[in-house]
């Protein structure tokens, strides 16, 4: 709960900060600083599918704890942190950008978003466009990925299934 705290580019920009700029150091800082989020999602989800009547009845029959996990509480959490997932994909896009724009992040011999985003603000002025469209195809990726997982969303949790 402390490390979710602090805002997520404040964390890594002090952890990049700290390791230096590099491709792999970007990877490091960025799941560093959002896998406590993702054990949170997938320990809240854990703790609510456990508590489900057909994982008292496996527990009733003498069911061994590695089949109720594995049979049970496994496959009924997957689809939350799938969802997740796509999220915590676009924000590590979002961050990875920042990063590199800010010039901490992916070096700037290294094709990057926030690279490109970089090189193209020298340019407004003259050629608004070497900036303008990378910066709308960023915004359109990760707008992207939020609706592929809202679409996951939709598709994989059974209290939204409509009817027929």
């Amino acid at each position: 709960d402390a490390l979710m705290s602090f805002p997520t580019l404040l964390l890594a920009l002090a952890l990049i900060a700290m390791l230096g700029g590099s491709v792999w150091n970007v990877i490091a800082v960025i799941t560093i600083v959002d896998t406590p989020r993702m054990v949170r999602i997938v320990r809240s989800a854990v703790l609510s599918v456990r508590e489900q009547q057909y994982v008292d009845a496996a527990r009733g029959i003498g069911a061994p704890v590695q089949r109720i996990l594995f049979m049970h509480i496994a496959p009924n959490t997957m689809a939350p942190v799938i969802v997740q997932a796509t999220y915590f994909f676009a924000a590590a896009i979002l961050t990875e950008a920042s990063l590199s724009f800010l010039g901490l992040g992916i070096p700037p011999e290294d094709p990057s978003w926030g690279n490109i985003l970089a090189l193209g603000r020298k340019y407004l002025q003259q050629a608004f466009w070497i900036a303008f469209f990378p910066g709308l195809i960023l915004t359109i990726n990760v707008l992207a990925m939020n609706l592929v997982g809202d679409g996951l969303r939709d598709a994989l949790d059974p209290k939204l299934s409509r009817s027929s």
